[in-house]
């Protein structure tokens, strides 16, 4: 029986491990090619060989524009066809108020996060246009709300938020589709990381229950769920769509 995205070639940026390895895995179960990239080659390699024969991984640091461009004419060499980009490379540290961070992280934070959508979208626009494929963006909860000791983490969300919306009203009269999916809490390799920066690391596997109403921080496949459905004819009309996938963490007065 086909799958949602039977045939579809998607360029994943950031697949190797956490949301966008779990991302990897669905697509590849619901039929699609899956095109993943990393800065690391033998990661990327390794993380494609474990989805099977129809999948590649690429050597790619998504804020160099050469480094973009030689992977998405990898893939039109390889499979013919490009019919969705998903952009799921991103970095979180460091955990700093604004005036903490210095400008080496702030231009890294941004190069990475925001810059990284520019070049897919630069070097994979013709390619999406024949195919009149879609992007999705990896976004956050906290480019809508918010987070302390991470300004500039949520600046880049909140800027890969407003982007995803005037992209995709630039790009529907090319039948491209633009939306992102925002997640909470996630466990991940990067959130472990994370907790590990924070304040209390001891009481941080709670805190991260705590915030989500449903009860408790999940990890990636709940994203990847939501990517498939992003991705998929099923959201053949929704584009410019911010998809809270958050367990209800921005819903109402919680402590």
């Amino acid at each position: 029986m086909p799958g949602l995205l039977n045939d579809k070639t998607i360029f994943l940026t950031g697949g190797s491990a956490g949301i966008g390895l779990e991302c990897a895995k669905a697509y590849a179960r619901e039929g699609a090619r899956v095109a993943l990239c990393c800065p690391d080659l033998n990661e990327a390699q390794e993380a494609a060989r474990s989805l099977g024969d129809r999948h590649i991984g690429l050597a790619c640091d998504v804020s160099n524009g050469t480094q973009v461009r030689a992977a998405i004419d990898e893939i039109l060499a390889q499979f013919g066809r490009l019919d969705a980009i998903h952009n799921n490379a991103g970095i979180a540290s460091p955990s700093a108020s604004l005036h903490e961070t210095t400008e080496a992280e702030w231009d890294r934070l941004f190069a990475i996060n925001v810059k990284g959508v520019y070049w897919t979208a630069k070097h994979g626009f013709e390619a999406l246009k024949a195919s009149r494929g879609c992007i999705l963006n990896t976004s956050s909860l906290v480019g809508e709300i918010g987070q302390e000791i991470h300004a500039g983490y949520s600046a880049t969300k909140g800027a890969m938020n407003a982007l995803t919306k005037s992209m995709a009203l630039d790009y529907a009269a090319h039948g491209i589709r633009v939306n992102a999916v925002c997640p909470a809490g996630v466990w991940t390799p990067m959130l472990r990381q994370w907790a590990s920066e924070q304040p209390d690391p001891a009481g941080i596997s709670r805190y991260l229950d705590d915030i989500h109403p449903l009860g408790f921080c999940p990890e990636g496949d709940v994203i990847a769920e939501a990517s498939v459905y992003l991705l998929s004819e099923k959201a053949r009309f929704v584009t410019g769509h911010l998809m809270h996938v958050t367990g209800g963490a921005e819903l109402g007065y919680r402590r």
